[in-house]
């Protein structure tokens, strides 16, 4: 790998902006982006601009809500490209993190890396008591850099004009959700935490296995945790043998690891609330053990259940397949309160059910309302947007432009999905093809229905239920004997003629707002009408006045830029809508 310059982060911010306008003006990025038009070209002028840019593509990549499914596919092929630090820069950064000597703490640390990304770069090494591990360590002056362009990328939006009516997405809220993504990346330290917290829930869990990390050994811009066999699992996804018998086995061991990854996953979201949100086939990597050792492993599964006072609980051995799992890069996870949870759980029923209305009502539960919402028609423009999808398999559905088309539809009815549920939708997303690839027949959501019942049932509240309903029986039983005298004075006002009937129309704010414009216009009308003739007698009648004559031109000055104004509001509504 070649050796980076540690002093190119610290290019002179006006010639590392008008850099930026000069490429974001090449490629047409500010009108392509908005609109989300030609991709390839964007992409390309992300890879010009540099680390920052090409890490803003990657993050987008993994957010369908935020942008369409052309460019989600296009910035996918973003590479990180980048050139290496000197060890003697790895070396210095790791010291004054860690406030310890690099000889002090390994055994041995490789000085190439053996892989090199945006923000940092990664060498194999070996602590002092024989553990091999991996140390991540954060470039020099990177987050410098990320910050100079994300202020700079803000002014290049102010600077370069576009018509606000012609975006797709919204460029304040990408601006602002990158910024967010590329600081907390930065912070090595929050990967660490995720880090611990995953591998205290998921380790072990049947042939699942997460790296152990070394706190003592990390800080902000380090990160040292355990090496771990195995390779990218995208690489077990080749055709299967042509041999019947060794076919079976093929098959037999993907549907095994395909059920593994599904039922973790759907522990992860209702049980831990805590998920990895970027699944993708590199943070998961498969290896065969050796057939010697695979004896010593086996894991115990526990059930418990408690019955008033007493509580019972039963354990089962169980021995593994000769095969694990690992999962990686815990820098994007998701945390789910218990209600959102509870949400969730509400949308993977009504989905399967196919009841439109169920649906409609469940996403409105996890989502915020960012104005005025005609529920009733967010149910009509939902429903005649997802039979179609409802007579679908789920193999056969585009998640990403499918999650897409529902942001943008939420969007029109005023509608925000809540960040946690579109990371949990694209991190459903990503775990949904690499079982796809595995074990075509499993569906995510076949499983997770099951798995959602469960979770309603041992989350239901028998008594607080049952207080409820006796709540709502003792009030009904009030109400009731009082039934017959309402009935009574409803009768008597209709008879009498004072009852009143409140009709409301669908659309019927819309209606009058588009009324009272017209009424607004009309009277507009005939005051312009009522000037126009008012000038015109006072310049026909004032030839041996020139006070009164002026009076009469400035009333037609004035009618003329009345009708100037209404022609261009006119104009720009007609251009709003277009």
């Amino acid at each position: 790998m070649e050796e980076k310059d540690p002093f190119i982060t610290t290019k002179d911010k006006r010639k590392r902006l008008r850099e930026i306008l000069h490429i974001l003006r090449k490629y047409e990025v500010i009108r392509n982006f908005l609109r989300q038009k030609d991709p390839g070209a964007v992409r390309q002028a992300f890879e010009e601009l540099g680390p920052t840019f090409i890490k803003a593509g990657q993050l987008l990549s993994t957010r369908p809500d935020l942008i369409s499914p052309s460019f989600i596919h296009e910035f996918r092929k973003l590479q990180d490209n980048a050139l290496t630090d000197p060890f003697a820069s790895v070396k210095a950064t790791f010291e004054q993190e860690c406030g310890q000597k690099l000889t002090a703490v390994f055994a041995s640390f490789e000085e190439v890396p053996f892989a090199s990304g945006s923000m940092a770069q990664t060498h194999q090494a070996t602590l002092k008591d024989g553990t091999k591990v991996v140390v991540k360590v954060q470039h020099p002056h990177i987050k410098e850099l990320i910050e100079t362009d994300l202020s700079l990328f803000k002014q290049a939006l102010k600077i370069l004009k576009f018509v606000p009516d012609m975006s797709v997405v919204d460029p304040k809220e990408i601006l602002q959700e990158l910024k967010r993504s590329l600081l907390n990346e930065l912070d090595t330290s929050v990967e660490l935490k995720n880090s611990i917290e995953f591998y205290r829930l998921n380790d072990q869990q049947d042939i699942i296995e997460v790296p152990k990390v070394y706190p003592k050994y990390s800080a902000q811009k380090i990160l040292v945790e355990e090496a771990m066999p195995g390779q990218s699992i995208k690489h077990l996804v080749t055709p299967l043998a042509s041999d019947p018998k060794k076919r079976a086995k093929e098959q037999a061991m993907r549907t095994y690891l395909a059920q593994v990854l599904v039922k973790n996953f759907i522990k992860q979201v209702f049980i831990d609330n805590f998920f990895h949100a970027d699944p993708h086939p590199g943070n998961l990597l498969f290896y065969e053990l050796d057939a010697k050792k695979t004896s010593r492993y086996q894991t115990t599964k526990h059930y418990q259940k408690e019955l008033g006072n007493v509580s019972m609980e039963m354990t089962r051995a169980k021995r593994l397949p000769p095969y694990r799992l690992v999962y990686l890069d815990f820098g994007m996870m998701g945390r789910l309160t218990k209600n959102m949870a509870d949400g969730i759980a509400k949308i993977v029923i009504a989905l399967n059910t196919k009841d439109t209305y169920a649906i409609g009502k469940a996403v409105l539960a996890v989502c915020n309302r960012t104005g005025v919402v005609d529920e009733e028609e967010f149910y009509t423009q939902l429903g005649i947007f997802l039979t179609p999808y409802l007579e679908l398999g789920l193999g056969q559905i585009d998640l990403s432009a499918l999650l897409f088309e529902v942001v943008s539809l939420c969007r029109k009815n005023n509608l925000q999905l809540r960040s946690e549920v579109t990371l949990l939708v694209k991190a459903f997303a990503s775990l949904e093809g690499v079982v796809a690839a595995l074990d075509p027949t499993l569906s995510l959501l076949e499983v997770a229905r099951p798995f959602a019942k469960e979770y309603f049932k041992q989350n239901f509240d028998a008594k607080q239920a049952l207080e409820d309903l006796t709540f709502e029986a003792y009030r009904a039983f009030k109400v009731a004997p009082k039934l017959p005298v309402k009935l009574e004075h409803l009768l008597d006002d209709s008879l009498n003629g004072n009852s009143r009937l409140n009709l409301k129309l669908k659309g019927q704010k819309e209606l009058l707002d588009r009324l009272e414009t017209l009424v607004n216009r009309l009277v507009l009308a005939i005051i312009l009408a009522a000037l126009i003739m008012g000038s015109s007698l006072l310049v026909e009648g004032s030839e041996k006045h020139p006070a009164i004559y002026n009076i009469g031109v400035i009333g037609y000055l004035l009618a003329a830029l009345i009708v100037l104004f209404l022609l261009l509001s006119e104009v720009h509504r007609r251009f709003k809508k277009k």
